[in-house]
């Protein structure tokens, strides 16, 4: 199993009582750490403006800005968001902006893609908001765009929601071109989202990985409805890496989880959200996959694994404030799972396969 860790940016009310002079500082610190660390993969941020549960006046900083600055001072770990939205930028200047961040970041970059769904930002940023056919109907003509730019160097499309014609995309992107071992595709591409007709056939046909609920039995489900829409386009289900999110809440015993969970809701009531809406919040945290101590996380997630989740995505809610949750994980829960898969790749190496 591949691990990857959220990055504090504001958007889960996570910089909340830092000094805005301090944010970079924080978050850069953040990344260079888990740059350090090989049992992690990836870094990401997420790709909103208004901060979540509720829209108050926290920071918020802007995900592909923060790519380019992660690139540039990182030089393992990958960079993703989950996930960009397809409609806050044109798909053609977006696959220009991720090829440069691709060059910056040495073939870095992993492109996060979904339909988007946070309509007050929508509406504050005057897109309007659409419906869900019409969204999805704009992610599938983005991705098509975004592969012909990387994959050709130009895009065309005549289509329903973007006109392109010629964009050009010089360079392209590292990835699929002159990395060695690439496939061909340019960046790889997230698609993320489970809507079962129409975001999972999408994934089916263009997805290097998918993203989706990580609760066991619905993620079960959905693994199902993306195989069968696989074979009805012709793809290799095992082709297309299943990942999910998980907000982690971990403790040495129970009451260490209580603790925790206790100061996300002081830290959300402070920022000025609703309580209502802090007490979904913390019930959403309390009832997810991995909440618990170690041993409990560490079962869940060979579940989870069992039914074909091989790369979690983890949010800890503290992590600006307190290492502690992230060290506990980092120490009693990965290993668990990474040392297996090094483990075995080994074995295949000494076999010769």
């Amino acid at each position: 199993m591949k691990f990857g860790l959220f990055i504090p940016q504001g958007w889960r009310h996570d910089l909340v009582g830092i000094d805005p002079e301090q944010h970079w500082g924080v978050m850069a610190g953040l990344a260079r750490r888990a740059d350090g660390l090989e049992d992690w993969s990836s870094i990401w941020v997420y790709d909103h403006f208004h901060p979540v549960p509720s829209p108050t006046e926290e920071a918020v900083h802007e995900a592909w800005t923060l790519m380019a600055a992660f690139a540039g001072v990182t030089g393992r770990v990958r960079l993703g968001q989950m996930c960009t939205c397809m409609a806050y930028r044109n798909p053609a200047y977006l696959a220009k902006v991720a090829a440069t961040v691709d060059v910056v970041s040495e073939g870095r970059l992993e492109m996060g893609i979904g339909a988007g769904w946070y309509e007050h930002e929508w509406r504050a940023y005057g897109y309007g908001f659409p419906s869900a056919g019409e969204r999805l109907g704009m992610l599938r003509e983005g991705v098509e765009v975004m592969r012909q730019m990387w994959t050709t160097g130009r895009g065309t499309l005549a289509g329903e929601h973007y006109q392109v014609d010629g964009a050009m995309c010089f360079p392209r992107p590292l990835q699929g071109t002159a990395l060695p071992g690439s496939r061909g595709n340019g960046i790889p591409m997230w698609v993320a989202g489970g809507g079962e007709r129409k975001t999972l056939r999408i994934a089916a046909e263009y997805a290097d990985y998918t993203n989706f609920d990580g609760t066991p039995e619905t993620f079960s489900a959905k693994s199902a409805v993306l195989e069968q829409h696989c074979r009805d386009v012709g793809r290799d289900f095992g082709e297309i890496v299943r990942s999910a999110n998980y907000n982690v809440v971990v403790g040495r015993d129970e009451a260490e989880v209580r603790d925790r969970l206790e100061a996300i809701r002081a830290r959300l009531l402070g920022a000025g959200v609703p309580e209502a809406r802090v007490d979904d919040t913390i019930t959403t945290y309390g009832t997810g996959p991995l909440v618990g101590t170690p041993e409990q996380l560490v079962e869940r997630l060979r579940d989870l694994e069992s039914r074909g989740m091989t790369y979690a995505i983890t949010n800890f809610a503290e992590q600006a404030y307190d290492l502690s949750g992230v060290e506990l994980f980092e120490r009693e829960v990965m290993p668990e799972l990474v040392d297996r898969e090094r483990h075995g790749h080994l074995w295949h190496l000494l076999r010769g396969e």
